[in-house]
């Protein structure tokens, strides 16, 4: 999931998808083990539980990535391992790849050309790029606009890419918050724009489904039917993941959202040197670490506004944030301050000038 560079000039952010990770990835302890608790452990200890607000360490623990039961899931899209299984292969396929702008783009790129898993599932750059991007680098770090594309031909995010880690624990997608039904967008009905993205809203669900199933269009991605229905992974996995569904309604793309949204669920950062140290392996932290939490739970009380598992509240925030295009970013491409996305919620909600 993170909080890297925000590019909105008044950036009215649902901290949920980046969730603050604010340790890094580690293993999982063992939980037999004798550990002795220090003063500092101990400390630390009495600030998390007084912010959990008397529901306990478990508070802030992510759940296993399997624990399906465990992770917040839309009631409407119930994740199975026959989903989880399709949205992984659909979130890195590039199979999908068949709307491009241009046929140079053709099978080129996929959901994971801006969201890189060792990038923490987000772009790792400035300014992801999907079509019209070549390169990885080992973290995404490397993606460049390839030269055979035109500025106007390439597809690219007017602010930051968003991480799908721990996007579980939010209702509504998107700095804005203007993908999903429920949650802060109910009584928004008004700005789910007919013609545009936020239409899928009317299919209501909830905030990762609808971003899913919206971003397939977005960013020029298909389901082409007869290549799944030919290939026999794909075939099976649909039939599975969509047993309840017509035959002829199981391959669409708005089961493929459904499944990459069950597949994103899934994403957690349940390995953190953090999530180790709540489930009682008090090595996993560095001293830093340690006393940059103490701090985070106790004096500056960083936990009021990131809080829960995922370290995030669904409240919109003025954070006055730089854009992407006029502050030393490098190569940005098709981005203006005048864009709503500019504009935080007020630029979904389209009240308060901007600002909420």
């Amino acid at each position: 999931m993170l909080l890297h560079q925000i590019n909105a000039r008044v950036l009215l952010s649902a901290f949920g998808m980046s969730a603050l990770i604010i340790f890094v990835q580690a293993c999982t302890p063992d939980h037999d083990q004798d550990i002795t608790i220090s003063h500092n452990d101990q400390k630390l200890i009495q600030f998390v539980e007084t912010a959990a607000k008397g529901k306990g360490l478990s508070f802030f623990m992510l759940p296993a990535s399997d624990d399906f039961s465990a992770i917040p899931q839309d009631p409407r899209n119930p994740i199975t391992p026959a989903k989880v299984a399709l949205g992984k292969f659909l979130f890195h396929e590039t199979a999908l790849a068949v709307n491009p702008k241009s046929n140079k783009g053709l099978l080129t790129y996929s959901c994971a050309s801006c969201h890189h898993a060792r990038a923490g599932f987000q772009a790792c750059l400035p300014q992801g790029i999907g079509e019209g991007g070549i390169g990885f680098g080992h973290t995404g770090e490397g993606r460049i606009k390839n030269n055979e594309y035109t500025n106007q031909e390439i597809d690219v995010q007017p602010i930051r890419t968003p991480s799908a880690l721990n996007s579980a624990f939010q209702t509504n997608i998107l700095w804005n918050g203007q993908f999903g039904a429920t949650g802060v967008n109910v009584g928004t009905e008004a700005a789910w724009t007919v013609g545009t993205p936020k239409e899928k809203n009317n299919l209501g669900y909830e905030g990762i489904e609808t971003q899913a199933i919206a971003g397939l269009t977005v960013h020029r991605l298909r389901i082409n039917n007869t290549f799944m229905m030919e290939t026999p992974i794909y075939k099976q996995l649909f039939n599975e993941a969509f047993a309840d569904l017509p035959v002829s309604e199981r391959i669409s793309d708005i089961t493929a959202g459904l499944a990459i949204a069950a597949y994103e669920r899934t994403l957690l950062a349940n390995q953190a040197p953090f999530q180790r140290w709540l489930r009682g392996d008090y090595a996993a932290l560095t001293p830093a670490q340690r006393r940059g939490a103490t701090y985070f739970f106790g004096e500056a009380n960083c936990v009021a506004c990131h809080t829960g598992a995922a370290l995030n509240d669904m409240q919109f925030y003025a954070l006055g944030m730089n854009d992407l295009g006029n502050n030393g970013y490098g190569n940005v491409y098709n981005t203006n301050d005048n864009q709503p996305e500019h504009k935080g919620r007020g630029g979904f909600t389209r009240k308060g000038g901007g600002y909420v």
